[in-house]
Parts: structure tokens; C-alpha cells; sequence
């Protein structure tokens, strides 16, 4: 039987993340270009016919041009099986990000040369950096005009607060892009465009010599750079990466394929490959134990001719075949693995067998929740994944009372999902749901969402409330009927105190020191 020790240390489970527009999925699409998943960029081979699958695969993604949920894509490239989660590029989702993060072994963070970290979208790479995942960075866009790359590896450094270690770094500025610089052999790789970037770039390695002769002062400035990199003490340096106290730094151009085969040679030689996973009691799980594995994702109709829904559990330990009987660690009961698949994209196949650091598509596993933590025996249970303390606060009503039961069914399947918090009133239950978000945008992905699958359209009002606090039953009992508060359950059973103001909250606080109104495990953050 195959060790999974041995197949673990071949799998690279890593996120891309980034701010809109900087060139994430097409980045992801050029990755599957070169790990041979991809004939053309965008062209994905899928049972024996060409067929577009974009790893955007939601109606409103593909209209707006940005990532709203996270997928799967799993591909081989060399010697390694490479499971690439590619997550929403905007910070409304960052929630999202912090749940695929936390099956995820090491990321990407794509940087568009010209714009560096913008603020607006700093809190995905913070949540990156609290949960301490190695971060491999990518300045996207070489080929436009930006900023210089001392300014951008400076700007890295400064912001995040993680040491930079260029690995490839770029011969002319930006928007007169000629080549690249490894900085761990030496050589020169000089690039030729193919049409629309649809296939793998044209390489050719120069000497030194050889590429002064053809950069002449473009190669010598790059040259002088990298000398002042070394006198830093710029140099990779593995512990530091994995430690999450660094980052190896690499330059290119998502669109052209330029320095892409070797920002994921990179992924596929520097990437940690999974670990033992310490449950919660902080005890690792060897990798060769009986299967184990947690649900990060839960996503509803994905295929909306099937009208289903997938589990998405990362593999932590042991050898996963289909149909095995595991245990349900929330509820103790026995589940099922009749209906496994692999999923790339939109596209999903039956699956047969899984490693640590795979990622199982659980179809129709209606009592899986985000957290929850499958296994075969011995016993084992993984921390949950917090949630993100909400900022924004809405009323969802059914427009056409007669959908009701759908509009119900719509709710409770985003609150699973976790595109949004659903928070009831006890006297109200589903009447009247309020719905908590990290960023406006998640309101308007369950408006469209209820409409588009779930056929019951809604009226999503803001409300004045603005910030949340867990609360207990005595506590309640003194805030109710109090003006700027309401008290609603989550799904989960906790309590939250909504307060209109800030200055009214710490009032209360105030007066009143013995009553309950606890800040959220994850104000702000997960972590």
C-alpha cells in the first residue's frame, strides 16, 4: 500500500491571493498552461474534448471580472501533484480567503507592478500573515510601466513586515521588460512573445557576457541591483520563509508566460509539503495515521443542472479511498464517501483515492459543516476556523411571501456556505433574517444568489448597526427593549449584542462592567 508520507511529501497545497485586477487568474490559468492541464490558456482538456472552464465559474464573477468564491484545481507538474486553491481577489471576501487558507500549505501573493500593496485589499495578505503561511511574491505586469523593483521589495518590507528575498529579478524597468536574472545560478533567461500568451513562452539562457552584448546598460543596471541586494543580505533563506519571517521574491508577466515556469519551479522546490496537523489539543497527527481530514469550504450549485452540494475537505493525514466509512467528529455519527470527486474548477470527476494535502469534493454532504473534522479511528479533532468578526448588518425579506420556503432554504444554505452570517431574532426566526457581512459586496452575492438559485428575490436593507458583541442569556434579558441594540442568535447558538454606536456600547460597558460583551474571537481578523 502506498505510503502517505511518501505521497505527502510529493503534494505543494498552496493559495493565490491578491487585490483585484493584478493578474490572479490569469496567473492561475498560465499555471495549468504549464503543468500541462491546459492545451491553450483557457482551454482546459476535459473527457476527450477542448472545453472552456474558468476557475471564475459564477455567473456574476465572469460579469464583473473578479473572484467572488474559491475553487479547487489540482494538476501535476514534474515529479509533484500541485493543489492550487484559488481564492477571491477582493477584501469583502477575505473571509473566504481565511477559510481556504487555513487547507492551505503556502501562498502566492500577486502584486501588480504598478500599484504594489494597495491599502483597501492589505487585510488578505494580513490574514496570510497571522496564520504564518509562507508567502512566495509575485510583481505581476513587468510589461506596463510601474513602479521601480528596490521601491516595490522595499514597500513589501515596510508594510508587511517581512524581509524580501529576490529569486529572479528583472533586466530593464518596468514597461521595457527584456528578461530575467536568477539569482540562484546566474543565468539570463530572455523571453519571446507567442500569440495572445496562449502557450508557453520562448526561453533562451544567456551568459554574462552574452547578455551585456544584448541588454548593454539595461543588463549592467539590473546587475548592480542585484549587487546591492547581496550586500544586504538579501539571500533566500528556507527557514525564514517557512517560518513566515520572509519572502522569495519573483518578477514577470502573467499575461506573456514571462518568468512563470520560474515562479512555479519555485512553488514546486520551495513550498513546504504538508506537515503533521496539530488537533485541538495541539497534538499532531502523523501523516501516516488513519485517514483524517476538515471541511475549510461548503459551496451550493456549483453546477446549477445538479442543484447540489460539495464539502470541501483538505486531507490531513492518511491514505483516503471512496467509500470508506468515516466519523463525523461534530456529531459522532458515521458518514459515507460514496459520491467523492476530484474538482478542478467547475468540472468534477469521481475520485478514488486521496493524500494529505488533497482536497476531496464531498457531493451532497448535507450535514458537513465549515470546521467540522472527518476520520477514520483513532479519534481526532482539528481546531474550527473562526469567524470574521462582521462590520456591516442588513435586513433580508422575501419580496414574494409565497417563496417563502425558498427564500428559507436560500438562507440557511449562504449561512452554511458562509457567504454571509445569518443572525434570528428568537420571536422572529427566519422571518426577518439579518444578515452580517465583512464588506458590502457579500450582500449583493446573496441578493443575486437567492434571486438566480434559490427563485425567491429579496429586499436586503441596511440597518444602522455597526458593530457586535457576544453576549449571555442574563445579559439579553437587561438589553432588551434598550433603544440602538439588538440581541440575535447565530446559527452556532452564540449570542451577539448589535450596537448602533461605538460611544453607546462603551457606555453600557461603562455602567455596567458585570454584564456580558465579549469582543469576537476574530475582531477584525481570524487569527
Amino acid at each position: 500500500m502506498t505510503d502517505p508520507a511518501v505521497e505527502a511529501e510529493r503534494r505543494r497545497t498552496f493559495a493565490i491571493i491578491s487585490h483585484p485586477d493584478a493578474g490572479k487568474t490569469t496567473l492561475t490559468e498560465k499555471f495549468l498552461l504549464y503543468g500541462g492541464a491546459v492545451q491553450d490558456a483557457g482551454q482546459v482538456k476535459a473527457r476527450g474534448e477542448r472545453r472552456r472552464v474558468r476557475s471564475d465559474w459564477m455567473d456574476m464573477e465572469q460579469q464583473r471580472g473578479i473572484s467572488i468564491t474559491s475553487t479547487v484545481l489540482q494538476f501535476p507538474y514534474r515529479d509533484r501533484v500541485l493543489n492550487l486553491l484559488d481564492t477571491p481577489g477582493h477584501r469583502d471576501f477575505s473571509e473566504d480567503t481565511y477559510r481556504v487558507l487555513a487547507a492551505a500549505d503556502a501562498a502566492i501573493m500577486v502584486l501588480d507592478a504598478s500599484s504594489g500593496i494597495e491599502p483597501q485589499t492589505l487585510k488578505l495578505f494580513e490574514v496570510c500573515r497571522e496564520r504564518r503561511i509562507p508567502l512566495l511574491t509575485f510583481i505581476n505586469k513587468w510589461d506596463r510601466p510601474g513602479k521601480e523593483a528596490l521601491e516595490l521589495t522595499d514597500e513589501i518590507e515596510e508594510t508587511l513586515g517581512l524581509a524580501t528575498m529576490p529569486i529572479t529579478w528583472p533586466v530593464g524597468i518596468a514597461g521595457d521588460f527584456r528578461g530575467l536574472i536568477d539569482r540562484r545560478s546566474g543565468d539570463y533567461v530572455r523571453f519571446s512573445r507567442t500569440a495572445r500568451g496562449a502557450t508557453e513562452a520562448g526561453e533562451e539562457i544567456l551568459d554574462p557576457a552574452a547578455a551585456e552584448e544584448v541588454d548593454g546598460d539595461s543588463y549592467l543596471a539590473a546587475v548592480e541591483q542585484i549587487e546591492l541586494l547581496e550586500a544586504v543580505g538579501s539571500d533566500f533563506d528556507q527557514e525564514l520563509f517557512e517560518m513566515a519571517e520572509a519572502t522569495p521574491v519573483f518578477f514577470g508577466s502573467a499575461l506573456t508566460n514571462y518568468g512563470v515556469r520560474l515562479l512555479l519551479d519555485a512553488v514546486a522546490d520551495l513550498a513546504p509539503s504538508p506537515q503533521p496537523r496539530p488537533d485541538i489539543e495541539g497534538d499532531p497527527r502523523p501523516l501516516e495515521s488513519p485517514f483524517s481530514g476538515f471541511a475549510f469550504k461548503v459551496q451550493a450549485n456549483m453546477d446549477p443542472s445538479h442543484r447540489d452540494r460539495i464539502a470541501f475537505v483538505r486531507v490531513c493525514s492518511g491514505r483516503f479511498e471512496r467509500g470508506m466509512v468515516v466519523t463525523h467528529a461534530r456529531t459522532g455519527k458515521p458518514f459515507g464517501t460514496k459520491y467523492a470527486h476530484s474538482v478542478f474548477g467547475q468540472e468534477r470527476d469521481t475520485l478514488e483515492e486521496a493524500f494529505p494535502g488533497d482536497v476531496i469534493g464531498l457531493v451532497n454532504a448535507t450535514e458537513v459543516r465549515v470546521g467540522d473534522t472527518l476520520y477514520l479511528e483513532p479519534p481526532v479533532e482539528y481546531p474550527g476556523i473562526p469567524a470574521f468578526a462582521p462590520e456591516l448588518f442588513a435586513i433580508a425579506r422575501p419580496k414574494d411571501v409565497g417563496r417563502f420556503k425558498q427564500f428559507r432554504k436560500g438562507i440557511a444554505q449562504l449561512d452554511e456556505e458562509g457567504v454571509v452570517q445569518v443572525l434570528r431574532d428568537r420571536d422572529l426566526g427566519d422571518q426577518e433574517p439579518m444578515l452580517a457581512a465583512v464588506g458590502q459586496m457579500q450582500f449583493e452575492v446573496a441578493s443575486a444568489r437567492l434571486a438566480d438559485e434559490f427563485g425567491s428575490p429579496a429586499e436586503i436593507s441596511m440597518t444602522r448597526f455597526s458593530i457586535a458583541r457576544v453576549t449571555d442569556e442574563a445579559t439579553m434579558a437587561n438589553l432588551r427593549g434598550m433603544s440602538g441594540v439588538r440581541v440575535l442568535e447565530r446559527s452556532d447558538g452564540t449570542l451577539l449584542a448589535l450596537f448602533e454606536s461605538v460611544y453607546w456600547l462603551q457606555r453600557i460597558e461603562s455602567d455596567h462592567p458585570d454584564w456580558t460583551l465579549d469582543q469576537l474571537v476574530a475582531e477584525g481578523m481570524a487569527g
